[in-house]
């Protein structure tokens, strides 16, 4: 290895019930595995027991709604706080984002406006959840077809790490996503995150749909392959960052384990490569 190379990242996957016999073989492409936390919430203290003592974990999660105003919900935070308790991750995550409003779960991630309000709230219910966990705390990037009024995005990034004390989950896909939906340039975006706070990444294919006026729009919706633009963005945050993990995520059209060791080893080379660049070009 060069002297000046960065260590690359570990890559592993989300786990998910339909690879749970193949996970449980260790196989040796996966080298580490992001578990969402919600799955785990009736039960399953056997299988994060032997996990922990497999690969090296991180801890997702989706309902949280750090982004509601008032109290965080009680029985949702004990929940999440014993299945960490069980898997002692290296790290948990969730969302800049709401799911519930005070009368409503919306069963999905909603994006916040980039306010002092919104930034002073997830500051407090960040620190809340990880001094809860007693673990480090990392906070993940969501898609927006929306632009929502506020401070800069990056600027509402930073402040949040800084004033909350944790890091970054980057989700490549989002960021490159959000790019092409408003128009900006993500490597200028990059730029603008301090690169010792990205921790982790998330990185899936995207797809595309036609809205109303003929144009392109982009959608996460974790069922299609990585794309080339993709893993050269990945690259490029590699270069960038001392990211430790990066986590492929598969909900639908789940490849089997080859198709799944395929994509696995294109993020390998991918970020070796962003690993020995040490550098983003524009």
């Amino acid at each position: 290895m060069a002297a000046d190379m960065r260590v690359p990242p570990l890559i592993g996957l989300g786990w998910r019930r339909p690879l749970a016999a193949w996970l449980d073989s260790t196989p040796p492409q996966v080298e580490c595995l992001e578990l969402t936390a919600e799955h785990f919430f009736d039960g399953g203290a056997e299988r994060l027991q032997r996990l922990r003592g497999q690969y090296p974990l991180y801890l997702h999660g989706l309902g949280l709604s750090l982004g509601t105003p008032g109290p965080l919900d009680p029985q949702v935070l004990a929940q999440f706080c014993e299945v960490a308790r069980l898997a002692q991750p290296q790290w948990i995550s969730e969302h800049i984002a709401f799911t519930r409003t005070a009368e409503v779960d919306l069963g999905h991630l909603n994006p916040l406006a980039t306010t002092e309000e919104n930034l002073a709230l997830m500051i407090k219910h960040a620190r809340e959840l990880s001094e809860r966990c007693q673990r480090p705390l990392i906070l993940e990037n969501i898609t927006s077809h929306l632009k929502l009024p506020g401070m800069p995005e990056c600027e509402f990034l930073t402040r949040l790490c800084e004033g909350a004390d944790c890091g970054l989950l980057l989700d490549v896909t989002n960021l490159w996503i959000n790019a092409q939906n408003h128009g900006f340039d993500p490597l200028e975006w990059l730029r603008g995150l301090p690169p010792q706070r990205i921790v982790q990444l998330h990185i899936v294919g995207y797809s595309s749909h036609q809205d109303a006026a003929g144009r392109t729009v982009y959608d996460d919706n974790h069922a299609v392959d990585v794309q080339p633009e993709l893993l050269e963005l990945l690259s490029a945050v590699c270069a960038y960052a001392p990211v430790q993990a990066v986590i492929l995520e598969r909900d639908d059209a789940i490849p089997q384990p080859a198709g799944l060791i395929g994509e696995l080893a294109k993020l390998r080379e991918s970020t070796v490569a962003g690993c020995a660049a040490l550098g983003v070009s524009g």
